[in-house]
């Protein structure tokens, strides 16, 4: 029998390798946003 896929078109193992590549990328994301905001509190604090 034929895996069924979700209504995104993905198998559960796509779907879990997909999940773990955004988790990569959203945590560095954040991360270099996070990075920049504080270089920018330093160059220029609001206090």
């Amino acid at each position: 029998m034929a895996e069924q896929a979700s209504l995104s078109g993905l198998t559960e193992q796509q779907a879990k390798e997909f999940h773990e590549q955004f988790k990569i990328t959203y945590t560095a994301y954040v991360g270099l946003a996070a990075l920049v905001h504080l270089f920018i509190i330093a160059a220029n604090p609001w206090f």
